[in-house]
């Protein structure tokens, strides 16, 4: 069993936050597996937190990660993008990782229009992404919030994306790991950047046009790595360009 996994059954089990040192590939951080309860919608959001053990080192700004599909079998959160968590949190960054899918859920919509059917599961995971963020402010006030940053992959990206149309005041820097449903913003603010696979398309009016990325500065990378291994399942090379690319956006002024 993964360590990662015996961590998360006990912290389960504990029902409390707790915190970790963990070790992992050279990578030094904090690992903190917390459960809350929006009670407006009696539901349990659990959340990953990982920061650098060296405060020195904090550059202080949160990172919001939302994970793609998984089919409701829960843990997505904390076992499915260790690669890129855990080299964000080793860099210095306050990342939140939330888990969207309850054993519980109804199934992902497959039904078109998948813009039409999908969006109560994205509109709750943007509820679930407000609700973290007002409780990381309440205990993490110290954080940068100006600085504040929105990653998600795939159905976590459209997640992601749907959260930066109805708030877009709340976030400095939005990166869609692929996201193919939800029209990405086309503003200055928040800054938008997407990373997308070799062998799906996104839908017609999702990514900006060449005109509109000019205009709004947004970045649209087109990659040779498949939709499906922008997760763990990436290999070292997808890996390495995945996270230097994330990390070159966020080094962006």
């Amino acid at each position: 069993m993964k360590k990662s996994l015996i961590i998360f059954i006990l912290f389960s089990l504990l029902g409390c936050k707790s915190k970790v040192a963990t070790d992992h590939s050279n990578h030094k951080y904090l690992l903190s597996l917390v459960k809350y309860r929006d009670s407006t919608r009696n539901r349990v959001i659990p959340i990953a937190i990982y920061g650098h053990l060296d405060k020195k080192l904090v550059s202080k700004t949160p990172i919001i990660f939302s994970h793609g599909y998984g089919g409701n079998k829960g843990g997505d959160y904390i076992e499915d993008y260790t690669y890129l968590l855990e080299t964000l949190a080793s860099k210095g960054y306050f990342v939140i990782s939330i888990q969207h899918e309850l054993k519980t859920d109804e199934l992902l919509a497959m039904d078109e229009p998948l813009k039409v059917t999908r969006m109560p599961n994205w509109k709750r995971g943007a509820e679930n992404i407000g609700f973290v963020l007002n409780k990381i402010k309440e205990e993490y006030s110290s954080l940068n919030f100006d600085k504040l940053v929105i990653i998600g992959h795939s159905n976590g990206g459209d997640m992601s994306v749907l959260f930066a149309h109805q708030h877009p005041e709340l976030i400095h820097k939005l990166i869609s790991m692929d996201n193919r449903r939800m029209d990405l913003p086309k503003t200055h603010k928040p800054k938008v950047y997407t990373l997308r696979s070799s062998d799906y398309p996104a839908d017609e009016g999702v990514l900006p046009s060449n005109e509109e990325q000019k205009k709004f500065g947004i970045t649209v990378q087109f990659t040779d790595i498949k939709h499906s291994s922008m997760d763990n399942d990436a290999n070292e090379e997808e890996r390495k360009y995945l996270t230097s690319k994330i990390l070159e956006y966020l080094n962006e002024n």
